[in-house]
Parts: C-alpha cells; structure tokens; sequence
C-alpha cells in the first residue's frame, strides 16, 4: 500500500497543478508588456500634409484581441477628436471577450473572428485605460493627449 501512495499522490497533485494552470492560462498575463510593433505605433510628428490629406469623420484604429493582449498598446489619441476602434478577437485563449472603457460607459462583447466597432470621443488627456470584464485583467492603453 505505500508503494500505491508514492505513485499516486505525486500523479494526482501534478494532474490537479495541470488542471488549474490551463484554466487559469487564458485569463493571465505577462508581467512584462508586450512591446508594440514599431510600424503600428502612431507619431505625434505627422507631416501637416497627412492631417490635410485625412478624411473627415472619426479616426479609425484597428485593434486586435491576441493570446498576447490587445494590440497595439499604446496608442496615441487627441482630446476632443472622435475615434472608432475596429476590434478583432482572434483568439479563444483569453479572457478578452470584450472591451470596457468605463470612462465613456463601453461594455461592448467581442465574437470570435469578427470584427465590432466602437466609437468615442476622449474628452480630457493623459491616460485611457481600456480592458477586460474580469477587472481589465488584459488590458490596453491610450494615450490622450
């Protein structure tokens, strides 16, 4: 008999850790921040000719919901200048199934590979967080200035 309890408590205590780390593996994250992609970052240092060529109506953002996060984060927005934010969960490996923005009262769920529009207006600077249900666990970030 205490050959059996050698072998089993060892098994059951790693099938229990195996089970609680994949249930909680969706909604963890990293404690380093996932590092923005250059070429998505948006510049504060846009040519004047670039705002003069921009059409009129919100500034569109395309963002995706990824095992890694929403993406991009930062994103770099103006006070007062209305934004639609086109989201795309691309991913059941998360938590981020949909996005809340308290701030300008956004609780708007996000279906799989499917993309959902979400306008707003940041009305005062500095920074906008945005995230998850479960208490922005995932989150993203704008910068308002």
């Amino acid at each position: 008999m205490p050959f059996l309890s050698r072998i089993i408590k060892p098994m059951l205590a790693l099938t229990v850790s195996a089970a609680i780390l994949s249930a909680t593996q969706g909604c963890s994250k990293d404690s380093k921040p996932a590092e923005p992609a250059p070429a998505q970052q948006p510049t504060a240092a846009a040519a004047p000719s670039a705002e003069a060529a921009r059409p009129a109506g919100p500034r569109t953002i395309a963002l995706s919901v990824t095992e890694k996060g929403y993406e991009p984060s930062p994103v770099t927005l103006k006070q007062g200048e209305p934004v639609k934010l086109v989201l795309t969960r691309t991913t059941d490996k998360t938590c981020a199934t949909e996005i809340v923005l308290e701030e300008h009262g956004i609780n708007t769920p996000l279906p799989l590979n499917k993309p959902v529009e979400v306008a707003f207006t940041p009305t005062k600077t500095g920074q906008l967080v945005y995230g998850c249900a479960m208490g922005k666990m995932i989150s993203g970030m704008f910068m308002v200035e």
